[in-house]
């Protein structure tokens, strides 16, 4: 049975350009349905976040809107019940490395998104080493939609990014601007993993397209939480 390390969020809200505060947190579906593919093939979750604090949801997350139907949101909103039951969260800065250069416990890493990476893990200095050590060992990382942003926060002992190079996707700026957001805030997931220097490769919005680069696994937008989870769990054996 293997472990698997997801890392969400701990910020409860996000900074608009004007310095305004949007309640946010992590995306409910980009959690619940890898946690239960996950589960379903017989691994299990530990929750880390920033500081240990409990995750916030993304209230808008569980609408009928964002999820295609009620009965798609209320399917959501029965599998967060379950994953909230995980308990207390570890603390992003106490998850140890082994030997072998990973996340000591866990063969693999697993990055939701929301809004709320782009408000805390883009400067987290502690979630940037966890995924330098993870691509470094070779382990499984998966990483959704906003979920990239904690990318911005990773580099190698030589100071470079670590996505310099590499081949992945994320939040689109169409898809910023087809949502409205792109107006709003203070930079877009695109541009800033460009300028980096990483191969961003943009699918059609709101399709699930994944992307995989070696051990990273990373997938556009909500629709491609699934699959990349099911890229992850291929990885595992």
């Amino acid at each position: 049975m293997s472990q698997i390390l997801f890392v969400l969020t701990g910020a409860q809200h996000w900074t608009l350009a004007d310095g305004t505060q949007h309640p946010t947190g992590f995306w409910a579906d980009e959690a619940v349905t890898p946690y239960e593919a996950f589960k379903a093939a017989g691994h299990r979750i530990t929750v880390a976040t920033p500081g240990g604090v409990v995750p916030s949801v993304d209230e808008a997350s569980l609408s009928a809107e964002a999820n295609g139907s009620q009965e798609a949101a209320d399917r959501v909103a029965q599998g967060l019940d379950a994953f909230v039951e995980l308990g207390q969260p570890l603390s992003v800065e106490d998850v140890r490395i082994d030997s072998g250069g990973g996340p000591a416990g866990f063969d693999a890493v697993f990055y939701p998104g929301g809004h709320g990476p782009m408000e805390d893990l883009a400067t987290d200095s502690d979630s940037g080493t966890l995924l330098v050590r993870t691509l470094e060992s070779g382990r499984p990382l998966g990483i959704v939609c906003h979920g990239p942003a904690a990318l911005l926060a990773a580099h190698t002992q030589q100071g470079a990014s670590a996505v310099h190079g590499r081949r992945l996707t994320g939040f689109t700026n169409a898809e910023e601007q087809q949502t409205g957001l792109a107006a709003k805030a203070k930079w877009l997931l695109q541009d800033r993993l460009v300028e980096a220097g990483a191969h961003f490769d943009e699918g059609a919005p709101w399709e699930p397209h994944v992307v995989v680069d070696g051990n990273l696994v990373s997938g556009q937008n909500p629709a491609s939480a699934g699959p990349v989870a099911a890229e992850v769990i291929k990885m595992l054996g």
